[in-house]
């Protein structure tokens, strides 16, 4: 197993995950198989399910950051109520899926960043028969960047990438860097 292999361990982004947000919002971060998505509880299963593709680290950064949007009302429903058309779209669904797309990528963006990993947008339309303009939907994700940067991120995107910030780059335990995030949370009532 390579450095980067241990050092981005899924098993650390999962326990991040789960030791800040599966007690207070009952949701946990779950590998799956082919596609992600998003499952509320149900009869099945007592707690939300953030399920991401395939073990990929990216796949989960990017499943997060969907979750970290989603309001109260939309973590109620299956993959938050949202439409989702695999590749092969049309321009005007690709359209209609880059404009979706671009806060979540935003919010990857600066996970990635703060786990010390190159990001890649995707404008995910492999089969499409629509030319994308993958440049100038990263500069429109950049922007959103910029614009998460001075206005804020939404409470729990914020106390996430703080978390993985301190486990990442400032090296403290996995334990701390969750303990810290956990005390945010209880400190601040919107959620």
């Amino acid at each position: 197993m390579s450095y980067q292999e241990i050092r981005w361990s899924l098993t650390d982004l999962v326990a991040l995950f789960d030791g800040l947000f599966a007690e207070r919002f009952n949701t946990r971060l779950i590998r799956g198989a082919e596609e992600p998505l998003y499952r509320p509880a149900d009869d099945g299963h007592t707690y939300h399910q953030v399920i991401f593709a395939r073990g990929f680290y990216a796949s989960a950064l990017h499943e997060i950051s969907h979750w970290c949007i989603a309001g109260k009302h939309r973590r109620k429903l299956e993959d938050y109520g949202y439409w989702y058309l695999p590749d092969g779209r049309d321009a005007e669904q690709q359209i209609a899926f880059e404009n979706a797309e671009i806060a979540p990528q935003a919010l990857e963006y600066l996970f990635t960043q703060a786990c010390g990993r190159p990001f890649h947008v995707s404008v995910d339309n492999l089969g499409g028969d629509t030319q994308v303009d993958r440049d100038g939907f990263q500069k429109r994700v950049m922007a959103r960047v910029e614009r998460y940067e001075r206005e804020g991120l939404p409470l729990r995107a914020k106390v996430f990438r703080d978390a993985l910030n301190a486990y990442y780059q400032q090296g403290l335990a996995r334990e701390t860097a969750i303990a810290q995030g956990l005390d945010r949370l209880l400190r601040t009532r919107l959620c």
